[in-house]
């Protein structure tokens, strides 16, 4: 478990590449991996106050009801559980703190990452008007 990146991984850094560009192109402006902000979100838009995670299948439990069947031990049950819990523990905290949450999985990512930037970038306008109408 050691080798196993919490950040800067290869999805992450491919998908931030083809992303960036539009982003700054729309003036948006980020951080990676924000460590100020609970969870320390992959991608974080401060000035929209919008945070983004990759979660991996795996470590994050896509499809857990099917995977807890599969896996060898009670610790990787127990391991994969507990990140699902603190995922949602995450979310509160950050939709309590103003917040917009947008998640995505590792598969989303690798099969249409064009669609999941269109959906930040919806996000993204989207907020921008609710702070300018405030």
């Amino acid at each position: 478990m050691s080798r196993i990146r919490s950040n800067n991984t290869i999805l992450e850094t491919a998908f931030l590449k083809k992303a960036s560009r539009v982003f700054y192109s729309d003036g948006y402006r980020y951080r990676k991996n924000c460590r100020t902000l609970p969870g320390k979100p992959d991608i974080a838009f401060h000035k929209q106050r919008v945070a983004v995670f990759i979660d991996g299948d795996f470590w994050h439990g896509y499809n857990f009801s099917k995977l807890s069947k599969k896996l060898p031990s009670t610790f990787w049950k127990n391991k994969i559980a507990g990140n699902i819990a603190r995922d949602g523990k995450v979310n509160r905290e950050l939709k309590k703190r103003g917040w917009r949450v947008v998640r995505f999985w590792e598969h989303e990512i690798e099969k249409n990452p064009a669609k999941a930037i269109k959906k930040i970038a919806l996000v993204l306008k989207k907020r921008s008007a609710d702070v300018k109408t405030i």
